[in-house]
């Protein structure tokens, strides 16, 4: 249990701190690669539909059924699932669309934002950090999954925490390039984006003072279903627009056949 619990937190601070990951990318350019953002937007999306649907819908369903019955426990997944969609869609109604963590900013607009007599960017400064706002409460439910998910079974924790990774590349990137146009602070607007990301192993520890004394196959299920919900929500809403808006080529959609096709891969040499 104890190795568990480690595997459980090292996932979750792992998938956090990916957002510093795209933080650093974005200050080794002078413009936006946007064929590299739509295929890695579309790449994550790909990820997480596939587990969602493949891998993590399914275990919450046998683990319910297991635990309820065939009726119930398929009425508690199909209810997970949904909630699960409910809970990101309010979460982002109360996200202003310009610190939407999946709308691309690209070095190119920040340069033409007004700036004020001493050369700064206000706006872009407020922009950056309402989206590190917005990350970190989009990462605090994930932080929940990638634990939860991990005590469970760590070989779909691993695929989780891979998913949610990859999706915080860019997440990273939406907030280090407004903040380093409006300040010139490279190291400020890393720390923000690190911060961001922080949430995410916040949301393991809430996880684990919180829900471990309840956590059954019940809740188990549950969470499972809602994970799903989450992640497929995200992918649909979000990242695939967000990779749409910048698309050449069908550039998105080899992404996501390729994310695809690698989180297929890695579920099957865990088998």
């Amino acid at each position: 249990m104890t190795e568990n619990l480690l595997l459980a937190f090292g996932l979750t601070l792992f998938a956090g701190l990916a957002t510093g990951i795209g933080s650093l990318l974005a200050f080794f350019t002078s413009h936006t690669n946007t064929k590299f953002l739509s295929v890695t937007l579309g790449f994550s999306a790909g990820v997480m539909i596939y587990v969602s649907m493949v891998e993590i819908f399914v275990k919450a369903k046998v683990a319910l059924v297991d635990a309820m019955g065939v009726v119930p426990g398929n009425w508690l997944t199909v209810g997970g699932f949904f909630g699960g969609m409910l809970l990101i869609a309010a979460i982002d109604k109360f996200i202003p669309k310009q610190s939407n963590p999946h709308e691309l900013k690209t070095v190119e607009d920040m340069k033409q934002q007004p700036t004020t007599i001493d050369g700064k960017k206000p706006d872009l400064l407020k922009m950056g950090t309402f989206t590190a706002l917005a990350i970190g409460i989009h990462n605090f439910p994930e932080g929940i999954a990638t634990f939860t998910s991990a005590l469970q079974d760590p070989a779909l924790g691993i695929a989780i925490a891979v998913a949610v990774a990859i999706h915080n590349i860019p997440e990273g990137i939406a907030v280090s390039v407004p903040v380093y146009f409006a300040t010139g602070d490279k190291k400020k607007a890393f720390k923000l984006s690190f911060l961001s990301g922080l949430a995410e192993p916040v949301g393991a520890l809430v996880a684990y003072l919180f829900l471990m004394p309840f956590l059954n196959d019940i809740m188990f299920g549950v969470i499972f279903a809602a994970v799903a919900g989450i992640m497929v929500f995200i992918s649909l809403d979000e990242l695939l627009p967000a990779a749409k808006r910048y698309d050449e080529t069908h550039l998105s959609i080899y992404g996501l056949i390729a994310g695809m096709a690698v989180m297929a891969l890695s579920l099957l040499l865990f088998i």
